[in-house]
């Protein structure tokens, strides 16, 4: 069973796999082709594979991911930043990719993550279909949330393919995002501070 996109507790009924290649055949006709010629006949149980490695996001809550802290930080109270972490995800609009790169950010309270963590909750709320702007949103808030500490900050930079690929054809074209929360927001040091190494990237 899969949870909906905000995991606010309503269930849904999961479509079966011969579903999903059922649908993928049907695209493959519309789109010209045959999908029974040599080439195509395991497209839809490819592609079904695939999409279910792409949007595995789904299948659990990233916020899960942060709950395992370590309160042994020998007095650490600076910024963590984990910067360039790739970020693949899907345009909602289109079901386009949208490949990029993430920079997170938080200031500890008294505990703090393993990294990898950190990218696990990128990579959590990004295998769905989204917008980057809630993506950056969810990723901040799941850290606010859970961890706790004096301030996050999010940015996100990714190139869209609904863009890029048709459409406008910006060939090149990023979209930068950023959520700040607490004293990242707050107090302009802390602010600079994180942007700066953000921008060091």
């Amino acid at each position: 069973m899969g949870l909906d996109n905000n995991f606010s507790g309503v269930r849904r009924s999961k479509r079966t796999q011969a579903e999903a290649e059922a649908a993928v055949r049907v695209l493959i006709e519309w789109a010209g082709d045959d999908p029974n010629r040599e080439g195509l006949i395991d497209t839809p149980e490819r592609v079904a594979r695939s999409y279910r490695e792409l949007f595995a996001g789904y299948a659990a809550d990233p916020r899960e991911y942060l709950k395992r802290t370590f309160e042994e930080v020998g007095g650490y109270d600076e910024l963590v930043v984990l910067k360039n972490i790739r970020v693949v995800t899907f345009c909602e609009h289109h079901m386009l990719p949208v490949i990029g790169r993430a920079h997170v950010g938080y200031l500890p309270t008294n505990r703090v993550v393993g990294i990898s963590k950190l990218a696990r909750v990128v990579h959590g709320f990004a295998r769905r279909l989204q917008i980057q702007e809630k993506l950056t949103a969810e990723i901040a808030e799941a850290i606010q949330e859970i961890l706790e500490p004096q301030g996050v900050g999010v940015v996100v930079e990714a190139e869209h393919s609904c863009m890029t690929l048709r459409g406008v054809n910006t060939l090149g074209s990023t979209l930068t995002t950023s959520r700040l929360l607490g004293v990242i927001r707050d107090d302009a040091r802390s602010r600079e501070e994180f942007l700066g190494m953000v921008r060091r990237a």
